[in-house]
Formats: C-alpha cells, structure tokens, sequence
C-alpha cells in the first residue's frame, strides 16, 4: 500500500486555510498521541497546521495497517459530514499543532463557500483514487511487488537522484503493505544486493527501477 505524495486536492490555499480557521480551535499534541480512533463518532475536521500524523487500522491482535501519511495544509476527519463512526485511527509522528473546526462550522462553511466545497469534492476523490490503487496493490501483487510499488510511488527526483526522503523504516513498509518487517529485510537484501538500492541514515537511494517481479 502506498503513501502518495500529497497533491493541490489535500492543500487547502491561504485563502482558504484562513477562512476556515475563524471557525477552528487550535491544539497541540505530543509525538505519539492519538488524536482520533477508528470507530469513534465523526465530530470534527482536523487542519494540520505542524508535524505529521499517519492514519492506520487495526484488529483486535494489535495487527496495524498504515493508510497515508500526512503533514502541514493536509486535513482529515472530512467524513464528519455524515456523523459516522470514524473509519481510522490517527496518531501523531512528532509533535504537532492542529486547527479543529466543529462538525456544524464545518458543514455550514461547505455551504456557504462553493470554491471549497470543490476542493473537498476532489480531495474525496483523490483518497478514493489512492485507495483504489491500493486494493489493487493488495489483490494482484505478491509482497515483493508491493514493496518496490510502494519504494517508487515514495520517491522523488531531484538534480537526477530518486529517492525515498525520511526515515522510511522497514517495519513502517511491512505495516503498508500488509506483510512481516522480516520480509521486508529480506526483499532490501535482495534490493541492495542486486544494486537497485542503498539505504543511508536519511533516506533510501532507488538506483534503477526494481523489476516488477523477483
């Protein structure tokens, strides 16, 4: 499963982000805080104004599955409209200070500002998009293919070296892609091995595309 770079659809513009934020309170939360539970009734939509927060499921044996990764501009908690129970968890990666706008201010500013009405229609869109590929990632493709899926669709390129930015690690990849950290040490060996990648303190280096199949 993969973590897409964020696009124009999930950034809300200054304009926006200022309007909105007339109607929001602003909090703040340490690294590792929960800041929503799957499950829980939708009340609210959350503007992360600092840090980064990654969304995940879980089942009863602690087993996690990490759906996105998010940070600054990006929002979430938009399925508060319907008043449903929360279809995620959200826990902070660093410390993080959110704008959260009430259900009701929420819904009343979809209403009466039609340009964000239709950010919020192609932001839903692009998580369904991204979901869609995902379900796909899962069905058709073994874990190695997940893997170097999920390594290509992290990366970019810049001054023409592609690459994976962050501390990417290997038990964060095996819980994207729904397969064991082990796994996924075994699938880098082969990687770095094969001169596809190299894995340094701050990033991991693509080198060539990894083939499709191993």
């Amino acid at each position: 499963m993969s973590s897409r770079e964020p696009s124009s659809a999930d950034m809300l513009g200054e304009e926006e982000l200022r309007e909105i934020s007339k109607h929001a309170i602003t909090r703040r939360f340490p690294a590792r805080a929960i800041v929503v539970t799957e499950g829980d009734r939708s009340d609210s939509l959350f503007i992360i104004v600092e840090g980064r927060l990654k969304a995940y499921v879980s089942d009863d044996s602690g087993r996690e599955v990490i759906l996105s990764t998010m940070g600054p501009g990006e929002f979430f908690g938009e399925l508060a409209l319907d008043e449903g129970p929360r279809s995620a968890s959200v826990i902070t990666l660093e410390p993080t200070v959110l704008s959260i706008v009430p259900r009701a201010d929420f819904d009343e500013f979809v209403q009466s500002h039609p340009r964000f009405a239709n950010h919020l229609i192609h932001h839903l869109i692009g998580r369904i998009r991204a979901l869609t590929k995902n379900v796909t990632s899962l069905a058709l493709m073994d874990v190695y293919g997940r893997v170097a899926h999920l390594l290509i669709e992290s990366s970019a390129t810049i001054e023409g070296v592609q690459f994976v930015a962050g501390k990417l690690t290997q038990a964060e990849i095996a819980k994207r892609v729904g397969c064991s950290r082990e796994m996924v040490s075994r699938i880098f060996k082969d990687l770095v091995q094969g001169g596809y990648i190299s894995v340094q303190s701050d990033r991991i280096v693509i080198h060539r595309t990894p083939p499709a199949r191993w």
